[in-house]
């Protein structure tokens, strides 16, 4: 039924050879006749065995090709995605500095920072976007970059379900503009970030901490911030109330080298070892 007789020689061979070891073990029955006829069909099953495993790894691998082909084209949603980014850089030259498809088709467009409240305005109420609803703004911290903050937007389209990332950047001094007046999303998600990182939003209705403890000093999620903080809180049971006192073990910013963490142990043990034999000695 799946491997026709007469594309494959070899199965036609054996299906006669079958065939013709029945009616010969009816019509002689001949105990040396019969085994003979057995062993030419075992021999005949063997090669047809042999050409269908071939037939298969051929037919696999044709399979193979096919698909490696269609994968190394871009798919429908990845050319659309990218239509799109060019369609938003055309359109906004001035602020849009480039525009890429990132793995797993997502649409990814870096911006100036002058430009978030145009961007954003633009991808929410055009036409042909309708990003209606902000769904997170991050940061990343990278203290080598002369820009050492970068914040991503991360927008979703209901309409065309489509979702769309918005990547500027900013130093310690220099402001954003707020999208809370664009996005009611962004009022907290702002504090977030000028909690955990110091960049300051200006135009923002309620700047301030969110995430941290009254009195904070510093930005814990930046590169620089020592792992042990400056100051520890903890409650004074002859004062009655909460006392913040800086920490006892301050720890300063180190920098961690994880490819071999276990690599110390065994030479203490070789230095050991080679203490406890000189002491013998």
């Amino acid at each position: 039924k799946y491997f026709p007789t007469y594309k494959y020689p070899a199965l036609h061979k054996m299906a006669f050879s079958s065939r013709f070891m029945f009616c010969a073990s009816k019509a002689f029955r001949n105990p040396v006749i019969c085994s003979n006829i057995a062993k030419r069909a075992n021999k005949d099953a063997f090669f047809a065995r042999q050409a269908l495993g071939i037939a298969l790894l051929q037919k696999y691998k044709q399979i193979r090709l096919s698909s490696t082909a269609v994968s190394t084209q871009d798919s429908p949603t990845t050319t659309r995605l990218m239509e799109f980014g060019q369609f938003v850089s055309d359109s906004m030259p001035k602020f849009v500095q480039s525009a890429e498809v990132t793995e797993g088709d997502e649409l990814q467009v870096l911006i100036s920072p002058d430009g978030i409240i145009p961007i954003l305005t633009f991808l929410r109420d055009h036409t042909n976007a309708q990003f209606k609803q902000l769904m997170d703004i991050t940061a990343v911290d990278w203290p080598s970059k002369p820009y050492r903050f970068e914040i991503v937007y991360n927008l979703l389209s209901v309409r065309y379900n489509t979702r769309i990332r918005v990547k500027t950047y900013t130093d310690e001094l220099t402001p954003l503009d707020s999208a809370s007046s664009l996005f009611h999303s962004a009022n907290w998600a702002e504090r977030e970030i000028w909690d955990m990182y110091g960049v300051f939003f200006s135009n923002h209705p309620d700047l301030r901490r969110i995430l941290t403890d009254y009195g904070f000093e510093g930005h814990p999620l930046r590169k620089d911030f020592p792992l042990s903080g400056f100051y520890e809180i903890r409650y004074d049971s002859e004062l009655k109330r909460l006392v913040q006192d800086p920490v006892e073990l301050a720890q300063e910013f180190r920098k961690f080298e994880l490819q071999s963490p276990w690599e110390q142990f065994p030479k203490h043990r070789k230095t050991v070892a080679k203490l406890e034999s000189a002491k013998k000695e």
